[in-house]
């Protein structure tokens, strides 16, 4: 089974996430949910991202990197959203990262050093009418990380416009996509063993 480092999202470590996690250790994988935020959750959106820009993104990849720190070489990297961030960065830049899975974001590879490691597969999940992710710039740095590396990266887009849709505790939750994806997400894990 697959040992994973799940990220959450700019509202903190929700219960949904939790519940996210739980799912996949049902399926029989090893799953790492470290808190970024030190215990504080936020109820709007915009709340998380403030206090994610108050706390810094520098600060936020750099408790993203501490909490691999320990872990074996090959695990997969994860993140809703915000959690991108350190699941992306690490993916891109950690010696034997067997697989990233990023929810509802995706930014430049540029941002982490170039390129995308050609050994690393990665599934990007959105809905294709989610504000954030399309008008943000996220689609078009997913359509170029599937173009870079067309035989490791997917981007799977579900119909409809909420951004944590995957939050089953959040207005934006859709059972029907979330059901789906982590469909996806569990075959992507099974091919990591």
């Amino acid at each position: 089974m697959a040992e994973v480092l799940l990220f959450h999202h700019a509202q903190g470590l929700t219960d949904g996430v939790q519940e996210f996690a739980d799912g996949l250790r049902g399926a029989g994988h090893t799953v790492h949910v470290p808190d970024l935020y030190e215990g504080r959750t936020f109820d709007d959106l915009e709340e998380g991202v403030g206090f994610a820009r108050e706390t810094g993104f520098g600060t936020i990849l750099e408790r993203g990197k501490a909490a691999a720190e320990g872990l074996p070489a090959g695990i997969v990297t994860a993140g809703f959203s915000l959690g991108v961030l350190p699941a992306q960065l690490l993916a891109q830049t950690r010696p034997g990262v067997r697989g990233a899975l990023f929810f509802h974001s995706c930014v430049p590879t540029s941002e982490f050093g170039g390129d995308w490691p050609a050994s690393v597969p990665v599934q990007i999940h959105s809905m294709d009418h989610d504000p954030s992710f399309v008008d943000e710039g996220d689609i078009d740095a997913a359509r170029a990380l599937v173009a870079s590396a067309p035989d490791a990266a997917e981007l799977f887009l579900y119909p409809g416009s909420g951004h944590l849709f995957a939050d089953s505790g959040l207005g934006d939750y859709d059972p029907g996509a979330t059901a789906l994806l982590t469909s996806r997400v569990l075959a992507f894990l099974d091919g990591r063993n």
